[in-house]
């Protein structure tokens, strides 16, 4: 357990996931590799060790940067999934955020509760005025997040995606610093 970790319940922790972890994170990849790179490329970023370790330095530079950030959610101890921003611009107030799980720790509310914890992040410590999800539209799972996290649905980039011999449409999701704000205060927390 990592000193920096958060409880998401359930005996699930949100925390940082770090270069020197490359091998945990290689062996969770490898437990989901199929179903993970169902929508996304991350599977295939990273096939090997060195690839697992180049792959989480480049968010240690990206976090040093100041440009983005990854975490990975544990349950029980055992790292599960993530989530991250693949890209923040703090300066124009605005940040991506993802997702990913191996199939056996779907449908647990880990994604929901993780990404509510680094927008609360983004949006309150890093003062983040847009929030955006993007997630390509077969992918029902991530598009009920998006819901979940009361996101509004601003439209579809129609085969934006080439992925897996396929091009496929991204849709694009956002929430507003005031309306996550409104969102916490009337759900108890968004």
């Amino acid at each position: 357990m990592s000193v920096f970790s958060r409880s998401l319940g359930d005996g699930a922790e949100l925390g940082p996931l770090e270069p020197w972890q490359a091998e945990e994170y290689l062996a969770h990849l490898d437990r989901g590799r199929e179903y993970i790179g169902r929508y996304i490329a991350l599977a295939e970023v990273a096939p090997d060790l060195p690839a697992a370790r180049a792959f989480l330095q480049s968010y240690a530079d990206k976090a040093a940067a100041d440009k983005g950030r990854i975490f990975g959610i544990r349950q029980d101890g055992t790292l599960v999934g993530g989530v991250l921003f693949p890209t923040m611009d703090v300066a124009a107030g605005s940040c991506e955020v993802g997702c990913w799980l191996e199939p056996a720790a779907v449908g647990r509310g880990l994604v929901t509760r993780a990404a509510r914890v680094i927008i609360d992040w983004a949006v309150d410590v890093r003062g983040v005025h847009r929030v955006e999800w993007r997630v390509a539209s077969p992918n029902t799972a991530s598009v009920n997040v998006a819901r979940r996290l009361g996101m509004t649905k601003e439209g579809v980039l129609r085969e934006h995606h080439p992925h897996r011999g396929a091009r496929l449409d991204i849709e694009v999701w956002s929430v507003l610093a005031p309306e996550w704000h409104a969102l916490r205060a009337g759900e108890g927390g968004a």
